[in-house]
């Protein structure tokens, strides 16, 4: 390329293609934005709801692990409908993890799983030590 040809590809590198100087544009919202009146939350804040729901499901399996069948799984029913709770009233950029499928499927999922983990935590026997 000779020195007129860099020429006019630098004279034309602030051009359209119609020759006319380019104005500058607002960028394009693409469709999974954040509105103009709410800020972009931090990843690893949007990850706080998940965080204080595995550590919920670890103590209930902790509590498992130390042979109370009644309570644990209370615990852990209890973690799921927390979960439930956070898919269901925060907005989608603040759930991080816990948004795995449509709002719907997953409130019927923690849901479901939470009522059967409490119907097994109520006929569970008590064990005497």
């Amino acid at each position: 390329m000779d020195d007129a040809e860099q020429a006019e590809v630098a004279e034309s590198v602030g051009k359209n293609p119609d020759g006319d100087p380019e104005k500058p544009e607002k960028p394009e919202k693409a469709s999974g934005s954040v509105p103009e009146g709410r800020r972009k939350v931090p990843y690893w804040l949007s990850q706080v709801p998940y965080a204080l729901v595995l550590s919920a499901l670890a103590a209930g399996i902790v509590v498992v692990a130390a042979a109370y069948f009644k309570r644990g799984p209370a615990i852990i029913a209890g973690a799921l409908l927390l979960a439930a709770t956070f898919r269901l009233f925060l907005p989608k950029d603040w759930i991080g993890l816990l948004a795995v499928r449509r709002r719907w499927v997953d409130l019927l999922t923690l849901v479901s799983l939470a009522l059967l983990l409490i119907v097994l935590a109520w006929v569970a026997p008590q064990l005497s030590a």
